[in-house]
């Protein structure tokens, strides 16, 4: 799903787009947002109602890895990559590790 399909979605699914406008923390940039909901939008059809937290907390791992760099566990970061593949984050930081930065600074 395209930004476009998400627009597109969002107009022909209101009472859906307007449920997930919901689950935008205040804290979120509108660039921010838009990553997530695409992660949402993509996959809510893969979890049941009950099961919503779940994929909110996973779209939260997702963007919390892509814009803050935080870690989790190799088969939790698999898992949402796999849910967010195809969408596209422009100028998404780039992070590295105490280790790579250190390994960098011992090859000068």
């Amino acid at each position: 799903m395209s930004s476009v399909d998400v627009q597109d979605f969002i107009q022909q699914n209101r009472a859906v787009a307007n449920q997930v406008e919901t689950f935008r923390g205040y804290w979120e940039s509108e660039k921010h947002w838009e990553a997530r909901r695409e992660f949402i939008l993509r996959n809510m059809n893969d979890f049941k109602e009950e099961q919503l937290d779940h994929l909110l907390s996973l779209s939260m791992v997702w963007a919390n890895n892509v814009f803050m760099g935080c870690r989790y566990s190799t088969e939790l970061l698999e898992r949402v990559r796999e849910m967010a593949e195809g969408i596209v984050v422009e100028d998404a930081p780039i992070f590295k590790t105490r280790d790579e930065i250190m390994k960098s600074q011992q090859g000068r």
